[in-house]
């Protein structure tokens, strides 16, 4: 309004022969970018209002020159209010896909809780698909009798074409909480439930077939200082103890999960220390997998021996922004970590550690 009367003033006082009124087409232009498109016709409107009157104040409106003008304005006018409609449509239809897909996380991958009997819990995902909040990537927590079970596994692809894939996983891994199984006895579930699904899919291509799910299940015990893992081709976690960072290899690791129908005795559990105060760490191989413009692999034990933090949430925190800046603020792959963190005291636990 105030650039419109600016124009308008500065032309009736200004020679003929150097004309201000062209100069009117940036207001409706201006306001399209930060207006609505009512306020942008309005705006168009007091434009062509304006051209109108310096036309017949410099000599009338059925000249060529005016009308030229006139009709540039009328124009552009009826364009960018247009577009400003358009682009408000977009941004509105934008924002209801988003709520879908915040409300879609929440139910799939609810967020972890932070504190789960003795354990302290963080988590962060960074789907690789842009304007996904998930994809292929899933993990999480359950209350078993005497302990917690946990779930990280990764969909063969990425993005939302992999999230019914995720939502048949954690669906069965919350299913089966209540059934009193063992981790072996999970594992063979969950790789049932998978395979089941994918072979009732209703799709006969080779995408399909050459699915799988690689997957961690663990269970952390309430009154002891073990650990349980059943690992089915995932990433293999880390274990900070003190300044020391182990890296959790299955001494029997297990196939993929959904190449094949499978039982309890297909798993072994293995079992490892976990005592009060010491950190584990889950991720995805999009972590490990991630390259910079060099072409080097993101180094996660030296990063994570780098943190100089002291609770989970700082952790995943950190490594979500150092992976960041490693691969330039553009991830590839999803993206799923989650920390752990025992915080009550097992009895015996330094003993049994001193006697191993």
């Amino acid at each position: 309004m105030g650039l419109i009367v600016a124009i308008t003033l500065v032309d009736i006082n200004t020679p003929a022969t150097i004309p201000f009124g062209p100069f009117l087409v940036a207001a409706p232009a201006i306001a399209a970018s930060f207006a609505g498109p009512a306020e942008t016709a309005m705006i168009g409107a007091l434009a062509v209002a304006a051209q109108v009157l310096l036309s017949h104040v410099q000599g009338g409106v059925m000249t060529s020159p005016h009308q030229a003008q006139l009709g540039a304005l009328v124009v552009i006018s009826v364009l960018v209010t247009v577009l400003r409609y358009a682009t408000d449509r977009h941004l509105r239809r934008l924002s209801l896909v988003r709520s879908v897909a915040v409300a879609a996380q929440e139910v799939l991958l609810r967020p972890l809780p932070g504190r789960v009997g003795p354990l302290c819990i963080a988590s962060v995902y960074h789907a690789a698909q842009e304007e996904a909040q998930i994809g292929g990537d899933l993990y999480a927590a359950v209350r078993v009798e005497g302990a917690t079970r946990l779930v990280i596994g990764d969909v063969r692809g990425k993005g939302l074409s992999a999230v019914g894939d995720a939502s048949v996983l954690i669906g069965a891994f919350r299913g089966s909480a209540y059934c009193n199984l063992s981790l072996p006895g999970v594992a063979a579930h969950l790789g049932n439930a998978v395979y089941w699904n994918w072979i009732h899919s209703g799709e006969d291509s080779q995408e399909t077939w050459e699915s799988f799910v690689t997957a961690l299940v663990l269970d952390v015990y309430d009154e002891s200082c073990v650990a349980g893992m059943v690992n089915c081709g995932h990433p293999p976690p880390l274990l900070v103890h003190g300044t020391e960072i182990t890296t959790l290899e299955a001494t029997d690791p297990a196939p993929p999960l959904g190449l094949d129908m499978v039982s309890e005795c297909d798993f072994t559990a293995g079992m490892f220390y976990f005592e009060d105060g010491d950190l584990l760490l889950l991720y995805t191989d999009g972590v490990t997998e991630a390259r910079d413009s060099t072409g080097t692999f993101y180094p996660l034990p030296a990063r994570l021996a780098a943190w100089k933090g002291s609770t989970v949430q700082s952790l995943v925190c950190y490594l979500q922004a150092d992976l960041l800046q490693h691969v330039g603020g553009r991830i590839n792959d999803d993206v799923a970590i989650v920390a752990i963190t025992r915080a009550a005291t097992v009895p015996g636990a330094q003993q049994r550690r001193t006697a191993r």
